[in-house]
């Protein structure tokens, strides 16, 4: 079964955002990556590479997840487009019928791909105008 998790995107502050989080949470980080570890970081200002690419904090049984929304690569936030739905399934195949299906009539935004960090990963808007993301971890056992 699918499990939904929340993505928030941030303009430069993710990490002054999840440390207030986890002050008022508790509990600790499950994943940072900073963009200095992605491929090409070396086409980016020496700030933006120490952004946040990922983090994650679970709360409950839930993970509140974030970035830093980089103008230099393109992305421009306004209210309303700074968060994501995040699905993470139990097999590739999962993913696939949920993207899938969630991309019917909307626009992929990343194809449903193996990436670099290991994971099965793609990102849409769906045709009502919500932005998702559809994971499959690999190893998950």
């Amino acid at each position: 079964m699918a499990v939904l998790n929340y993505y928030l995107n941030f303009k430069g502050n993710t990490e002054e955002a999840f440390n207030f989080y986890k002050s008022v949470f508790g509990g600790e980080f499950k994943g940072l990556q900073r963009y200095k570890d992605a491929p090409d970081s070396d086409k980016l200002s020496a700030e933006d590479r120490e952004k946040l690419m990922h983090i994650a904090l679970p709360i409950g049984g839930n993970i509140l997840m974030g970035t830093d929304a980089l103008e230099s690569m393109g992305h421009y936030l306004i209210e309303g487009n700074n968060f994501y739905l995040s699905v993470g399934t139990e097999s590739e195949e999962e993913a696939d019928r949920i993207f899938n299906g969630l991309s019917a009539g909307g626009e992929v935004t990343m194809s449903l791909q193996k990436t670099f960090w290991g994971d099965y990963f793609g990102m849409l808007k769906d045709r009502f105008g919500i932005q998702w993301m559809v994971s499959y971890t690999y190893d998950q056992k």
